[in-house]
C-alpha cells in the first residue's frame, strides 16, 4: 500500500506545480513574454490581438491609468489580467512605454 501512497503523492505534487501561474514574480519584458506576446506578438507587432508597439495607434491617445484599465479589465475579446499584481501591472505599463518611445 505505501508504494501506492507515495506515487500518488507524487503525481499530485507534479500536477499541482504544472498549475502555477507562470506570471508569478515576473515583471517587465519577461511579464509581457509570458502574458501579453501569444496575441500581441513578441515585439508588440500585433497577431491575434492589435499592434502596440511603436508606431502603433493602441495606446497613443491612453494615459498610463487608462492602459491599467486596460490589462486589468481586459475589454472585447482580450482576457482581464486582474490576477496580477499592481507592481507587476505598472512594469508592464512602463515597458510599453518604453517600447513605443515615450
Amino acid at each position: 500500500m505505501r508504494p501506492l501512497l507515495s506515487t500518488v503523492i507524487l503525481v499530485l505534487a507534479m500536477v499541482l506545480s504544472a498549475c502555477a501561474d507562470p506570471a508569478q514574480g515576473r515583471y517587465g519584458a519577461d511579464l509581457y513574454g509570458v502574458t501579453c506576446a501569444r496575441c500581441h506578438g513578441a515585439n508588440l507587432q500585433g497577431g491575434i490581438g492589435p499592434a502596440i508597439g511603436p508606431g502603433s495607434n493602441a495606446a497613443a491617445g491612453l494615459s498610463d491609468e487608462q492602459i491599467r484599465g486596460v490589462i486589468e479589465i481586459g475589454p472585447g475579446a482580450m482576457p482581464s489580467f486582474r490576477r496580477l499584481d499592481d507592481d507587476q501591472i505598472d512594469s508592464l505599463v512602463a515597458y510599453l512605454r518604453e517600447r513605443q518611445g515615450r
